[in-house]
Formats: structure tokens, C-alpha cells, sequence
């Protein structure tokens, strides 16, 4: 048992590094899609991603699902929010990485955390502990720094951050697992996305019949390159511990940090690094803070069992035969 349980961990480790990993070089990706832009390639994401998850889920046989959900107005209503934020997302992620934005990009996925913070406080009324308010202040104090570095706000950084926090929480409330939650976003964006299209081929303004087969390919290879990543997400979420996940998921910004300024040559002024210090700062305390939270969880619950094993003894239960 505890062979298979470290066998589960090293695969789940592996399947987490596989996602956040694909999620750090995808800017390499959108790139490749010129001379589409943002929103063409938007709606064919949606589109594909469609068809790549409808394909997966037809393999699995999970369709149990969707008539439990359309008996639930209240849940498809929360898709159809999650679907609105998420094409937000998406939208303002591809613009800006195609955009030449990559490091400011990668700015929106490191303050997510802090972000994802602050609306639990806001919104579910969360209380929080003394390094979490330290860490969100200093986050807070970054952002400051960097619209003085920008000379205006990080607008994509935290239009990147607040969307996909909104989408966790609408996603937490809709309790759906990876790959029916994409179905189902997915098919609200369906519709308008290929009528965008269409549209768009009547106009003759279509890069995905106007610029060759290969072009096209890599169109419609949008959709693998949103569901992949997310299924090794998912793979990875049933097997490692959740403080694991949560130190696994800065590996997508730190590697669109690094292509940023390594491959797409972008610029890094004084103010620029010191606003990223800030903000790295953060989220060192925030995990320290989540570590060390976890292990006097664990401990409390190791001494809460062995308090309770020798209560149940005096309570009756049958003790073990001692040694003659």
C-alpha cells in the first residue's frame, strides 16, 4: 500500500509539473497563430476546445452529468458566468502575449493568489491570518510600485488576476470536475464563437481558409493545447496534496517570466524588477504562512487520534492481547 501510495505521488507530481509546465511555454504557442488575431484566435479556442473535450468525454462515457445539470437553473447560470470570465481571460491573455505584454502577462498569474485572497475576504467574509493580511499589504505595495514603473496601472496584470479568481470561485461554486466544467463553458461559448466565425469568413477576412493548411492545423490544434494541460491538471489534483498543487502552480508565471525576458527580449527597468521582488515577497510569506498552517494541522490531528485511542479503550473496546 504505501508503494502504491508513492507511486501515486510521483505521478500526480509529474502530471502537476506537465500542466503548469504546458501553462508556462504556451505563450511560445499564440505566436505561431499570426496573422490571426486575438479574437479569431479566441473563438477558434473555443470552438476546438469544444470538440477535443466532447471527444475525450464520449471516450470516458461521462455523460451522466449533463442531465443532472440542466435540471439545475442555478448552476447553469453559474457556467454561463465562468464562461463569460474565462473568455475574458483567454481574450486578454493571447492579445497580450501576441502583443509583445508576456512578463506583464505573467505578472497577473503571480498576484492571483494574493487576489484570490482578498475576494474571500470580501465576498465569502473569510477571515484571515496575520501573514496572509502581510502578504496581500505587500502585494498591495507591489502593484503601487509597478504602475509608477508603468506610468499607468498594470491593467492586464490585474485584469488577468481578477478574472481568473472570479473564475476559481464561480468554479468552487458550481463543483464540477476539469473536464465537464470546460464542456460546459465551452458549449456557451460555442454559438457565438462560430457565428464570430462565420461571420468572418463571409467578410473574407478568415486567416483559418485564407493562410494554407498549416495555418490551420494550428487553428484547430487550439483546442488540444487548452485540454491537455488540464487533464494532467486533474491527474495531478486526485493524487498530490493540495499545499503541493498550490507550490507546483507558480511554475507557469516563472516560466513566462523567463521567456518573457529571455526569448521575446522584453524590457525589465529597475522599477519593473522591484515591483516583481514585491510581489515574489508575497508569495513567499503566503507559502510559508500555507506550510507551516498544514503542518500543525497534521499534528493536531496526529495527537487528536492518539488522545482518542486510549478514550475509546477505557470506553470498552477490546484491547490487544498482551504477551505472556
Amino acid at each position: 500500500m504505501a508503494k502504491e501510495s508513492a507511486g501515486q505521488q510521483r505521478a500526480g507530481l509529474l502530471y502537476g509539473i506537465g500542466a503548469y509546465g504546458m501553462w508556462g511555454l504556451v505563450p511560445l504557442f499564440w505566436p505561431l497563430l499570426k496573422p490571426a488575431d486575438a479574437i479569431e484566435i479566441l473563438a477558434h479556442r473555443m470552438v476546438w476546445s469544444l470538440a477535443v473535450v466532447g471527444i475525450a468525454l464520449l471516450a470516458l462515457r461521462r455523460w451522466a452529468w449533463i442531465g443532472e445539470l440542466v435540471r439545475q437553473p442555478r448552476k447553469l447560470a453559474l457556467i454561463a458566468v465562468a464562461a463569460a470570465v474565462i473568455t475574458v481571460n483567454w481574450g486578454v491573455y493571447i492579445w497580450s502575449v501576441n502583443s509583445g505584454h508576456v512578463v506583464e502577462a505573467s505578472l497577473g498569474y503571480f498576484i492571483n493568489p494574493l487576489v484570490t485572497i482578498a475576494m474571500g475576504v470580501l465576498i465569502l467574509k473569510e477571515r484571515l491570518r496575520r501573514a496572509q493580511w502581510v502578504a496581500v499589504a505587500v502585494g498591495a505595495a507591489a502593484v503601487v510600485v509597478l504602475t509608477v514603473g508603468y506610468g499607468r496601472p498594470p491593467w492586464i496584470s490585474l485584469t488577468l488576476a481578477f478574472s481568473f479568481a472570479t473564475y476559481g470561485l464561480v468554479k468552487k461554486k458550481v463543483n464540477l470536475g476539469g473536464l465537464e466544467s470546460l464542456a460546459a463553458e465551452t458549449a456557451v461559448q460555442f454559438l457565438p464563437a462560430l457565428g464570430y466565425l462565420l461571420w468572418l469568413s463571409s467578410q473574407g477576412r478568415a486567416t483559418f481558409t485564407n493562410e494554407g493548411a498549416g495555418h490551420s492545423a494550428l487553428l484547430a490544434a487550439t483546442g488540444i493545447v487548452t485540454a491537455i494541460p488540464l487533464i494532467c491538471f486533474g491527474g495531478a489534483a486526485i493524487r498530490v496534496p493540495l499545499s503541493t498543487l498550490g507550490l507546483l502552480q507558480y511554475l507557469a508565471p516563472l516560466f513566462q517570466f523567463l521567456l518573457g525576458i529571455a526569448y521575446f527580449h522584453e524590457e525589465m527597468p529597475p522599477e519593473r524588477w522591484a515591483g516583481f521582488s514585491l510581489v515574489w515577497l508575497a508569495l513567499t510569506i503566503l507559502t510559508w504562512d500555507a506550510l507551516r498552517t498544514a503542518h500543525r494541522s497534521r499534528r493536531a490531528l496526529a495527537d487528536a487520534i492518539a488522545a482518542a485511542v486510549p478514550a475509546a479503550q477505557r470506553a470498552g473496546l477490546p484491547q490487544k492481547a498482551q504477551p505472556s
